[in-house]
């Protein structure tokens, strides 16, 4: 008896839930075929691979691959430029994304608010490929629009893209402004949600924009900034390969700056062929990125339980 009535309350589960299931399909067939198949192609990274012999007939290395990158003499400058720069990145981006959305919530009233929104979003729709064109348009050394405003006001240009100490800021300007419209969209969702008689009740109380911006805008959205930061820093040892390999044109003298993981390990793969170390290397990447995310999250989840990812 029981199992008969198990087995109607599994045709009485797929019955019901019929519809919501075929709508799952798609994304759950994306997922499997790009997501968790590529998985099986983790056994490169321990393979001296060979094309004539594919995968499973290479012969196998253990950790010569992961030698080869911890060994190499840039692998300490590429690790100290991705983790900088991403947590640069990422502390930037929800300063800028969190005062982003706290004037459009102020605004939301204004007349063209909608204009503002949609011109802010513009940005992250953009290739790399054109942000960089954007960005050699502004700092050519011979045409550059920025060396032009400098000359008119009688200083020497500068050879934007043979000085590595100015790249920093300038990739984080241009990560912002590619960024922050989109990435502010979460932040303003929060804040429309936030019970308006907390504000009513502010302003009885005589609070000024400022005042209640501070004490109820921002805390009521601290959740949602701490769950976007582990997320984030759950990418911190990846880098955005768009970024810094078509905005820096892949110019040899920004490397000491410029030149992450990523970049890395495509120019190694491009020039070498070796698919075993750039899997490897991936492959570290993504077990760095799973305990840097698992960690953060612990962290969280003891000092604040009720705002930790899971």
């Amino acid at each position: 008896m029981r199992g008969k009535e198990r087995k109607s309350k599994k045709k009485g589960y797929w019955k019901d839930n019929l519809q919501l299931l075929t709508l799952a399909l798609p994304v759950i067939v994306f997922l499997g075929i790009f997501n968790y198949w590529p998985m099986f192609g983790v056994v490169l990274a321990f393979k001296d691979y060979k094309v004539p012999k594919g995968i499973f007939g290479s012969p196998w290395a253990g950790i010569k691959n992961f030698q080869f990158f911890f060994q190499s003499q840039d692998a300490w400058r590429v690790t100290r430029n991705t983790l900088g720069l991403n947590f640069m990145f990422i502390a930037a981006g929800i300063v800028c994304g969190v005062i982003f959305a706290l004037i459009m919530f102020e605004v939301k009233k204004a007349r063209h608010v909608k204009v503002y929104q949609t011109v802010s979003i513009i940005p992250s729709f953009l290739s790399w490929v054109a942000v960089g064109y954007i960005v050699y348009a502004l700092l050519d050394p011979a045409k550059g629009v920025v060396n032009q405003i400098l000359a008119l006001f009688g200083i020497e240009g500068v050879a934007w893209y043979s000085e590595a100490g100015y790249w920093p800021v300038i990739l984080l300007i241009t990560k912002i402004w590619q960024s922050v419209g989109l990435g502010s969209i979460i932040y303003y969702a929060a804040l429309m949600g936030v019970d308006a008689e907390l504000f009513e009740a502010a302003e009885i109380d005589g609070a000024s924009k400022l005042q209640k911006t501070w004490y109820v805008s921002l805390p009521q959205i601290v959740p949602v900034i701490i769950i976007m930061g582990i997320l984030d820093i759950g990418k911190i040892f990846r880098a955005d390969f768009g970024l810094f390999y078509n905005v820096t044109r892949n110019v040899g003298a920004l490397y000491p700056t410029t030149d992450v993981i990523d970049t890395y390990v495509f120019r190694a793969l491009m020039a070498q062929g070796n698919i075993g170390m750039s899997s490897a290397v991936g492959l570290f990447q993504s077990v760095v990125c799973f305990v840097t995310l698992m960690v953060t999250n612990a962290v969280v989840s003891r000092i604040s339980p009720e705002n930790a990812l899971f």
